[in-house]
């Protein structure tokens, strides 16, 4: 035990002194912006109107459709009855009969 708590703070002792190594003898410089911005914007004419569409068609429809109308016919059964008719199915089922114990 005393030989873990030893190698774990030699470790972290090891790990502290090469971080504050690394800030002694290399000497960090200070990013140093310059005042005057060669590259500023400016008006220009926009580019030209280009479709995301792989077909170019716009299509749009105005107006609300009910959820129901939205839904798949998978998920007409609500999923706790799928999971109650799953577990009595999974309890009808012939158990192992054979048990091997080590």
């Amino acid at each position: 035990m005393k030989r873990t708590i030893f190698a774990f703070c030699f470790l972290c002792g090891t790990a502290a002194f090469g971080q504050t190594a690394s800030v002694l003898y290399n000497n960090p410089q200070p990013i140093i912006m310059p005042d005057d911005r060669p590259q500023h914007a400016s008006e220009h004419a926009m580019g030209t109107e280009s479709s995301l569409l792989s077909s170019g068609t716009i299509s749009y429809a105005k107006g609300e459709v009910p959820l129901a109308e939205l839904a798949s016919p998978m998920y007409h059964t609500p999923l706790g009855d799928i999971a109650r008719a799953y577990r009595k199915e999974h309890a009808a089922l012939p158990k192992a009969t054979k048990v091997s114990e080590n």
